[in-house]
C-alpha cells in the first residue's frame, strides 16, 4: 500500500495518521463487477434496528450524524401533521413525502395542494428543474416547457410547508428559514423522532433546511412511523406513503418498486447515498454511502433487510444493479458480503445475480 506517497508492505508500518485512516474507514459494503472483475468498490454505514427496538446490525459509524437529504421528507410531513396541517387526502399526504418524477400527474397534484391553500405556483421557492422521469423531461422541452420550481421533485414538500403556514397563520415568505415557525415545528419533530438532538443544520439541494441525525436516530425515526397508533401523525404518513408509492417516486424507481415488491414496507430514498426503511412488523434499515453513490444503496438495503427478516425473493427484482457494456448487461453492482460474517447467504437477492434495475454503464 502507499503510506505518505511511499510504497510500505504493511499498513502498520504507516505513519499514526495514515494509520488511523485505514483503521477509521468504513466497511466495503457494495461492489461493482464488469465480466467477472471487480472495478470499483463503496463504503458506508449501515444500522438495522429489530421491532423491539434494539441494534439488529452496525456496520461503520451508526451514531455519528448524516444528512438524511430526503429520506428526512417522511419526518417532515409528520411535522407538518402535528403543526396541524390537513391534506385532502392520503394522495397528497404521500405527495408531501416524496421525491416525486415531475410527471403531469405529479405536477397537477401539487397545483391542487396549492389551491388548497390559496396558493399558486409563485409561492415555491425550490429551484427550478426539469422533471426526474426522462420521458417527462423530453416531452417538455418537446413542447416547448421549460424547468420550474413546480417540476422540482420537492415541490411536494415545500407546498406541504406552505400550506401548514397558511393552516397557522404564519407568514409563507420566509417558509425556508430555519427560524421561521414551519421550519422550527420541523426541527422539533424530527429531534423527537430519531430521539436525539440535531447534530447539524444545513440547506438541501431544494433551498429548505436540512437536519443531521446518526444513522440509529434515522432508523429509529423510520421505525415510530410504521409502528404509531392507527390515526396518529406518525401512522398516518407511512400508510399513505405506502398506499400511494407512485407518488412518492415513479414507475421506474426503485423506491416504487421496492415499496410494490414488500407487502407492508415503508421506503424512502435520498440523495448522496442515502436509504431508509421500515418494515410492517417495525424493523427499520438506515444507510449512507459514503461517496455519495446512489447505484450502491439498494444492494445494501436489500441485504440489511434480509437480515431483519425480509424474505429474499421479495428483494430479487430490486436487489441489484446491472452494469452495462454496449448498451447490455456485462456485470452488476452488488452487495460485496465483506460487512457481515459470512456475506450473503447462498440463494438470497442479494447472493450475486444480475437483476432488472436501474442501469450502469
Amino acid at each position: 500500500m502507499t503510506c505518505s506517497g511511499k510504497k510500505v508492505p504493511d499498513p502498520l508500518t504507516c505513519c499514526p495518521t495514515d494509520l488511523l485512516t485505514v483503521l477509521d474507514a468504513p466497511p466495503l459494503l457494495a461492489e461493482v463487477v464488469r465480466n467477472g472483475v471487480v472495478e470499483s468498490r463503496h463504503r458506508g454505514s449501515v444500522a438495522a434496528l429489530a421491532a423491539d427496538g434494539s441494534l439488529a446490525l452496525a456496520l461503520g459509524d451508526v451514531d455519528a450524524p448524516v444528512f438524511p437529504r430526503s429520506s428526512l421528507k417522511p419526518l417532515q410531513a409528520v411535522a407538518m401533521l402535528r403543526a396541524g396541517w390537513k391534506p385532502q387526502s392520503a394522495e397528497q399526504l404521500a405527495l408531501v413525502a416524496a421525491s416525486h418524477d415531475g410527471t403531469p400527474r405529479h405536477v397537477a397534484a401539487v397545483d391542487t395542494l396549492l389551491a388548497s391553500a390559496g396558493l399558486g405556483r409563485s409561492s415555491l421557492q425550490c429551484p427550478s428543474d426539469l422533471p426526474l422521469d426522462p420521458a417527462a423531461a423530453a416531452d417538455l422541452l418537446r413542447s416547448g416547457g421549460a424547468p420550474e420550481p413546480v417540476r422540482m421533485n420537492c415541490s411536494g414538500k415545500h407546498a406541504g410547508m406552505l400550506a401548514t403556514c397558511v393552516t397557522n397563520g404564519w407568514p409563507t415568505g420566509d417558509y425556508l428559514t430555519p427560524s421561521s415557525a414551519v421550519q422550527r415545528a420541523i426541527h422539533a419533530a424530527v429531534e423527537d423522532l430519531a430521539g436525539e438532538a440535531v447534530g447539524a443544520t444545513a440547506v438541501d439541494g431544494c433551498g429548505a433546511p436540512l437536519l443531521a441525525v446518526s444513522l440509529v436516530g434515522l432508523a429509529r425515526a423510520v421505525q415510530r412511523l410504521v409502528m404509531g397508533p392507527p390515526g396518529s401523525p406518525e401512522r398516518r404518513v407511512a400508510d399513505a406513503m405506502r398506499a400511494h408509492p407512485d407518488v412518492v417516486g415513479g414507475d421506474a424507481r426503485d423506491v416504487t418498486r421496492l415499496m410494490r415488491a414488500v407487502p407492508g414496507l415503508l421506503a424512502k430514498d435520498g440523495a448522496d447515498g442515502v436509504y431508509v426503511a421500515a418494515t410492517a412488523a417495525g424493523a427499520a434499515v438506515a444507510l449512507k454511502i459514503e461517496d455519495g453513490a446512489a447505484r450502491a444503496r439498494m444492494p445494501v438495503l436489500a441485504a440489511a433487510l434480509e437480515r431483519v427478516g425480509v424474505p429474499g425473493e421479495q428483494l430479487r427484482d430490486v436487489a441489484s444493479v446491472p452494469v452495462l457494456g454496449g448498451g447490455v448487461p456485462v456485470g452488476e453492482v452488488r452487495w460485496s458480503g465483506s460487512g457481515v460474517p459470512g456475506g450473503a447467504a447462498s440463494g438470497s437477492a442479494v447472493a450475486g445475480r444480475a437483476v432488472p434495475g436501474r442501469p450502469v454503464a
